[in-house]
């Protein structure tokens, strides 16, 4: 067994030394740029199937490497609110407490609407889906009465349904009911949604958008009565949102996201445009406002902190008291939503804030609503490959050359100068990507850059080590012959001495 370790230790010594260790460095470099480009391959290329395979076996370090990246960049320069668009009304732990446990009783949601549109926002989002009927209605309570209650069941019968009042609240104000979408079905779930109809420009993208099979949403009747819907659903990668789809696939069809849903009824539109090409989706509009989207229909969060956003929130408790200021209502885009402990569906953004799942909504709105995107077109990761080839090749050339004057003299005069150069152009490749987010909003991922010309410097480094290695040893060698010469000179003058 040591003997075969020997021999494969020897066969990559001789490999890393032959030709100055360019072919291993030529053969990391590609190998790792093919990794790197199938990690994001464009829409417009057809994927090789080899990548399929070697996706499978090899595990994605390009993309958790690039997610830590941009959750770095925003935790350094999270976004600063310039304006206060959306304002949450919270079921809290307060309101509770005073109202009831949830769920309640549709009436009572339906006069917390009625108190929220009589403060004329621009659009009302629900958080929340109502799947089934309330069970507190009159005419549900008639029936579990025993039959000498005939009477009084009567009297229960002929007063309108729970559901029938919220319909009539949710007609009256501008609402939007919010749905989840599920991948298979469920006992509550439908396959179908009432949405706006959704003009597409361009090639179907629901070859590339999120797509679901069925939708857990709320009673038709009560979807009837609202506005609009909405679908809530974000991806969560890694434990972490970071992504908000702007459109879903549902069946064969698109429905809009909740933030875009809302700016579509706060502007009066009729319907939502879709821009696409072959390279996937490249924006979504309402009105005369176009949102920039990734090829898939998402678009990168640029979070707040929780702490500049407290002041958004206003307890339903003091909404139905009318102890809120109006002005915290008017013309704001406003979202209701579960916020109290056991109720809330929390998530961990970017900043690693763990934070209520409407409030992922609300900052979507602020992001369209300020028109501060990050972006990550295609053409950047070309424009990263490229970059990692053009200098990831110069580096091949250039630092195992003999006649250098300069840069190749210390290389090989220092072992360690390679590994000490690479983090000196990495340190300064990665203080340009924070300065390009912050003044552009541009996702560069410099981790991939390091990643692949580290690992081609490594090569030089491993070459550099070897042949100091193999400086070292003969050396050794005479003074170890010299040694040996001068025991067996002095053999024979101690036969002639003889014994003493």
């Amino acid at each position: 067994m040591k003997r075969y370790l020997r021999q494969w230790l020897a066969f990559a010594k001789h490999l890393l030394a032959a030709h100055k260790g360019r072919p291993v460095a030529l053969l990391v470099l590609l190998g790792l740029s093919v990794l790197n480009l199938s990690s994001e391959w464009p829409n417009d290329i057809a994927r090789p199937a080899f990548l399929g395979t070697l996706d499978a076996a090899v595990p994605d370090t390009f993309k958790s490497a690039r997610q830590l990246l941009f959750d770095q960049y925003q935790r350094r320069f999270p976004r600063i609110p310039s304006s206060e668009p959306v304002t949450i009304v919270a079921i809290d732990e307060d309101t509770l407490a005073r109202m009831g446990q949830w769920p309640w009783p549709r009436n009572r949601l339906a006069n917390l609407i009625d108190a929220i549109a009589a403060q004329h926002p621009l659009a009302i989002g629900l958080g929340i889906y109502m799947p089934e009927p309330d069970q507190t209605s009159p005419d549900k309570v008639a029936g579990n009465l025993p039959k000498t209650a005939a009477a009084l069941a009567a009297g229960l019968r002929a007063l309108p349904s729970h559901e029938a009042l919220l319909a009539r609240s949710l007609r009256a104000a501008p609402t939007i009911l919010g749905a989840v979408g599920f991948e298979n079905a469920a006992f509550t779930t439908s396959t179908g949604l009432r949405t706006v109809p959704i003009s597409v420009h361009g090639p179907n993208p629901l070859q590339w958008v999120q797509r679901f099979s069925h939708v857990l949403a709320s009673l038709p009747e009560l979807q009837a009565a609202a506005h609009g819907q909405a679908m809530l659903s974000a991806p969560v990668e890694g434990g972490v949102i970071r992504r908000l789809p702007m459109v879903f696939g549902l069946g064969d069809k698109l429905v809009p996201s909740l933030p875009l849903e809302m700016l579509r009824l706060a502007t009066g539109s009729s319907a939502i445009d879709v821009f696409a090409d072959g390279a996937g989706v490249q924006g979504v509009g309402v009105a005369d406002v176009t949102v920039p989207t990734q090829a898939d229909g998402d678009i990168w969060l640029h979070f707040a902190s929780i702490q500049a956003t407290r002041n958004r929130y206003v307890s339903a408790r003091d909404i139905l008291a009318g102890k809120v200021d109006p002005e915290r209502i008017r013309d704001k885009l406003v979202l209701v939503g579960l916020t109290g402990a056991g109720l809330a569906d929390m998530r961990t953004t970017a900043l690693g804030e763990l934070v209520p799942g409407i409030e992922i909504q609300a900052q979507a709105m602020e992001t369209v609503f300020e028109g501060r995107f990050l972006r990550r077109p295609v053409w950047l990761k070309w424009a990263e490959s490229s970059f990692i080839l053009v200098f990831g090749l110069l580096i091949i050339w250039y630092v195992p050359r003999t006649g250098s004057r300069r840069l190749a003299v210390f290389m090989r005069a220092v072992p360690k100068a390679s590994a000490v150069l690479g983090i000196v152009l990495n340190l300064l490749l990665l203080s340009l990507s924070f300065l390009v987010f912050v003044r552009l909003g541009l996702l560069v991922d410099a981790t991939s850059i390091f990643i692949v010309l580290s690992a081609v410097m490594s090569c030089f480094f491993s070459t550099n080590l070897l042949h100091a290695d193999e400086k070292a040893r003969p050396a050794a060698t005479p003074t170890s012959a010299q040694g040996q010469g001068a025991d067996a000179e002095r053999a024979p003058a101690m036969a002639q001495a003889g014994p003493l």
